[in-house]
């Protein structure tokens, strides 16, 4: 208590600035943005941070403070079960250092002591990591390699890819997809999905990625596969997960081991097929690619970029979820373009690939 007075004392006599921690600053951070839907990201990253920045002065971290934790990130390890594990992707490391950088911008221009001064004088220059040349590229799919990936897939796993791949939603809007979001529309014998902007994603405070409601047009696939879930769960269309004491739930994420065992078969198929190495996107498709495909087969088919937008989910600075009847119906038209095999989306995507 004397130490905290006499500290005190000298900040308010002589001018004394208190120095304040990483841990501090990480902290206050947390709980000033608890309600933020990445919140639950950043505590991940910061947690990560802890151990090698988290009892330094919010005033010593810099790059070389944080050269080692990037090390560390990026080297690979071993699981418990004695399996290798890969170091994380430049992209991984830099949205950590970006909470870095955001958390040291607050003590800088929001946070001050009693004295109205802030937790940090300046800021320095936090180096982030090269993402262009080191990113996995998207990896739009052919109709060959759908054929060959598709049938290695679990019945479950099948179903939602295809629908999937069919609407161009993201992994999350399948995997938590729900009957009360389903709109009927009678004077076209469809539905539609009405997917709130912030239904959850990966955690309860994520939602749609845009931040709107997201329109799910069906085309003939993706209605087929919709009509066959009915009547497996009063509120999940996909109620594949692990069940709990109330019965089935919802998966957390497609891309399991599943998938991860059933794309090396396909590549394995495609290589005794044709005698020659399978495409490395081929052989390390993600489910999020499913989403690209949709969207690299919308543009062969010509439809227009703002019909691909609409489709696709994203913003076009239009409202999504207020269409006519007839808009509804072009979208839709616009979508069964890509419902069944078109000779064209494989050989642009393979000369894509020459190209490149």
């Amino acid at each position: 208590m004397i130490h905290r007075l006499e500290k005190l004392r000298q900040e308010k006599i002589y001018g004394v600035r208190q120095v304040r921690t990483w841990r501090e600053a990480a902290t206050r951070f947390l709980v000033e943005f608890k309600d933020q839907p990445s919140i639950g990201l950043s505590a991940s990253h910061i947690e990560q941070l802890d151990p090698y920045i988290g009892d330094l002065p919010v005033t010593h971290i810099d790059d070389g403070t944080l050269a080692q934790f990037v090390r560390d990130r990026q080297k690979p390890t071993k699981t418990a079960q004695g399996k290798f594990k890969p170091g994380v992707s430049n992209r991984t490391v830099n949205i950590a250092l970006q909470r870095v950088v955001r958390i040291l911008n607050l003590c800088h221009r929001k946070w001050r002591d009693a004295e109205k001064r802030p937790w940090l004088e300046s800021v320095p220059m936090i180096s982030m990591l090269e993402e262009k040349k080191s990113s996995r590229k998207p990896y739009p799919m052919s109709w060959e390699e759908q054929a060959l990936l598709f049938p290695e897939l679990p019945d479950h796993l099948l179903r939602m890819a295809l629908y999937k791949v069919n609407t161009g939603c993201r992994e999350q809007e399948v995997c938590k997809l729900r009957w009360d979001w389903e709109i009927r529309v009678p004077d076209l014998n469809t539905s539609v999905f009405l997917i709130p902007a912030g239904f959850g994603g990966r955690s309860e405070k994520a939602g749609v990625k845009n931040g709107d409601e997201r329109l799910v047009i069906l085309n003939n696939v993706a209605m087929s596969i919709i009509d066959g879930q009915r009547g497996l769960h009063k509120d999940l269309v996909f109620p594949y997960g692990q069940p709990d004491q109330f019965g089935p739930t919802s998966m957390h994420r497609m891309n399991d081991s599943a998938w991860k065992k059933a794309r090396v078969r396909a590549a394995d198929k495609w290589e005794k097929a044709h005698q020659s190495p399978a495409h490395p996107g081929f052989r390390s498709i993600r489910i999020h690619d499913l989403k690209h495909t949709f969207g690299r087969r919308l543009r062969a088919a010509s439809v227009t970029e703002e019909d691909r937008k609409a489709l696709l989910g994203h913003k076009n600075g239009s409202i999504t979820s207020h269409y006519s009847t007839p808009e509804l119906q072009h979208l839709i038209e616009a979508a069964n373009k890509v419902s069944a095999t078109d000779s064209r989306g494989p050989a642009l995507t393979i000369l894509r690939r020459k190209l490149g």
